[in-house]
């Protein structure tokens, strides 16, 4: 076992004489074959207080980089009109190869490529300037979080109680990434030990006289989501539920997955299920925020080909319809009625088509739905104009991407890469495009997997942003991931706006840079800047109302800059 530093132990001390809340606390890091992650274990975690911005001549950058930087504080006066520098090594590794490639922010994120990274070599330190305009102002951004599955729950209660804390404490407290919000099944997912659902039995129950009380699978998770508000003082916690699958005996197939819908003499009931786990949530103190109109529809029409969890499909005329006639009228007449509907909850190659054929069925069907729900897992194939195409058809619906993970395509590890930091800049890049089109906000997906990316009853593994050693129980890992959705969701609070932020000067179709900039509550700017290159940058900020900033960055390196 490695022996604790004496900075580590000073700052146990610390924490054992009383340090609170006021933490700011170094990654303990370690290396990886794919990297390095951040250590926590039952007496050690790493968290970082929130910068406060003591008066207008201030700016703080809080860092993360390739070589080893995790939220790494740096302060600076503006007043004295001097560069800001990040320190870092600022090495250059001639073998590293760049297999991913932002083109620019109207086509897809990830453009795949193999590019020596020798042509950049001998390359001068470049300066990149960005315009900040808080005048444009666009989306409110509001939501961030991640799932609490079946497995997460299983994963939680193996550790002990202190590292558990850790992890509640690292996603949803102030002094880790903010977190507000979780999603998690109605019934079982496709990360549970089985699949299940509620009412399986008495077969053919229209009014699902069975389902009276929470499966004790839910019951472990609200006893533990109420643990999670106590350790992270939240008053608090949005929950968005989804279903993954009717019982089968509401299915045409009998099944829970392959090639199979709800009958239609079910969708009423269907809709009643809804309905009373909403009731019985709310009775745990435990109310749901939102809802969706079911995860991922086209896996039981078109996926079940390589889609082998729980699933059940839906086409856009048939879910129009049960959204109209039934979902809609029995949650708006009830005393669940402030409860919010995402539709979709599938892929974006389904925007905006699947909400046009939706009105085609039923006109009134969207007055339903208060937002649209997005995932993510080929959106490095579509470009982000189908979701401004919604967004341009239903202005005033909110937009949030409601799953992401990776290790789930064909050509990826599945499960994780400890320590990945490419795992990571695909999250920093996808956030930055999403938010810079029209999204409210983002929910990952697992919270926590084990070593392996599970476990779940159909082997379908993949990467986390925190990763448990489930074997020794004693420790998980934060990933580059958790650092890469920490510089938005840490400094972004609630009623955070989005500004316009543009890099004036990026003509190389090749240079891996990119900005989004957010107006907070208090009226301070948030910019979050990634520099995916193997050399440092130079920025030269013109904020509208702030003036010139000068900042030099590292490489492969991310930053949130914060300043009034």
């Amino acid at each position: 076992m490695k022996t604790p530093s004496l900075g580590f132990l000073f700052a146990l001390i610390a924490i054992s004489a009383g340090a609170n809340d006021d933490w700011q606390l170094p990654c303990d890091l370690r290396e990886t074959s794919h990297g390095s992650v951040c250590v926590c274990n039952s007496t050690y975690c790493d968290y970082l207080e929130q910068p406060q911005l003591t008066d207008i001549s201030q700016i703080v950058v809080i860092s993360s980089s390739k070589d080893g930087l995790r939220f790494k504080k740096t302060t600076g006066d503006l007043s004295k009109g001097n560069p800001i520098t990040i320190d870092d090594k600022q090495f250059t590794d001639e073998n590293f190869k760049a297999d991913a490639i932002v083109v620019d922010q109207e086509r897809a994120w990830l453009q795949l490529a193999n590019i020596p990274q020798s042509l950049f070599i001998n390359a001068s330190i470049r300066t990149y300037r960005i315009s900040v305009k808080r005048e444009q102002r666009f989306q409110n951004v509001s939501i961030f979080g991640g799932a609490f599955t079946g497995t997460v729950s299983y994963l939680l209660k193996e550790l002990p109680a202190e590292l558990q804390d850790h992890v509640y404490r690292s996603y949803f407290h102030p002094v880790g990434i903010g977190y507000n919000t979780i999603r998690m099944s109605i019934g079982g997912s496709d990360f549970d030990m089985e699949p299940w659902a509620y009412n399986e039995w008495p077969r053919n129950d229209l009014q699902l006289s069975n389902f009276t009380e929470l499966d004790p699978r839910d019951l472990q998770k609200v006893e533990q989501l109420k643990r999670l508000k106590t350790i992270a003082k939240l008053d608090e916690l949005k929950i968005m539920g989804a279903a993954w699958s009717a019982p089968t005996w509401m299915k045409s197939n009998g099944r829970w997955t392959g090639f199979g819908q709800l009958k239609s003499e079910y969708y009423q009931t269907w809709a009643l299920y809804h309905l009373k786990f909403l009731e019985l949530m709310r009775a745990k103190n435990m109310p749901i925020w939102a809802i969706s109109t079911g995860n991922e529809p086209l896996n039981g029409v078109i996926g079940f080909f390589f889609v082998h969890f729980m699933s059940m499909g839906w086409t856009p005329w048939q879910q129009a319809i049960w959204l109209n006639d039934n979902l809609g009228p029995t949650i708006r007449n009830s005393a669940e009625s402030k409860v919010l509907i995402f539709g979709n909850d599938d892929q974006r190659y389904t925007y905006p088509m699947w909400f046009r054929k939706m009105r085609s069925s039923r006109s009134n069907s969207l007055s339903y739905l208060d937002g649209l729900a997005v995932h993510w897992y080929w959106d490095e194939l579509i470009g982000p104009q189908l979701i401004d195409q919604a967004h341009t058809d239903m202005p005033n619906k909110l937009l949030l991407n409601t799953e992401s993970c990776i290790g789930d395509k064909p050509w990826q590890t599945h499960g994780p890469e400890l320590g990945s930091w490419q795992r990571g800049e695909s999250y920093m890049r996808a956030y930055t495009q999403d938010l810079t089109h029209h999204f409210n906000g983002w929910l990952d997906w697992n919270l926590v997997l084990d070593e392996q990316g599970g476990p779940n009853y159909v082997k379908n593994y993949v990467d986390a942003p925190i990763i448990v050693n489930a074997t020794s129980r004693a420790e998980i890992y934060k990933q580059p991931i958790f650092y890469a959705i920490g510089h938005f969701s840490k400094f972004l609070p609630p009623d955070s706006v989005r500004i316009e932020t543009r890099i004036e000067n990026q003509l190389n179709p090749f240079t891996q840079l990119s900005a989004v900039g957010f107006q907070r509550p208090d009226g301070s700017v948030a910019l979050i800047i990634y520099n995916g290159q193997n050399l440092p940058v130079d920025v030269a900020l013109d904020d509208s109302q702030r003036g010139a900033i000068q900042l030099r960055l590292p490489p492969r390196s991310w930053h949130t800059v914060l300043y009034k």
